[in-house]
């Protein structure tokens, strides 16, 4: 499998962002990659740099989001956003370099919110 920066992509992070006001995320420290050759059947991922890699390495809070291009250049624009939104809806509001699992207490991450969030940000 091989990785490479995608810039656009961090670019339409920031935009996905802003228009959803999410200002708990800090978009200057993610990463966006595109993965090749991935035998996942994911289109997307979320990774992390756990607090105890960010205090052994010196470094605020991180996230790498991956793309599986195979899959992600597939889809519409609009499913490439909902995508995104996806993978951001895993970051916690306080940015602490930890992942939001699918299913919590009160909120869950599925298509229904991100539908609703997308909504949001088309008005």
């Amino acid at each position: 499998m091989d990785f490479k920066l995608a810039p656009d992509l961090n670019r339409e992070i920031s935009r996905l962002v802003v228009g959803l006001g999410f200002s708990h995320v800090r978009s200057e420290n993610i990463v966006c990659f595109r993965s090749y050759g991935s035998k996942s059947r994911a289109i997307a991922r979320i990774w992390s740099l756990p607090k105890i890699w960010q205090i052994a390495l010196e470094k605020e809070a991180h996230y790498c989001i991956e793309v599986v291009t195979e899959r992600f250049e597939r889809l519409s624009v609009e499913e490439k956003e909902k995508v995104l939104i996806h993978e951001l809806l895993h970051i916690p509001k306080n940015f602490s370099g930890a992942l939001l699992p699918h299913r919590q207490r009160k909120k869950r991450i599925d298509m229904r919110t991100v539908n609703k969030w997308h909504d949001l940000l088309k008005r």
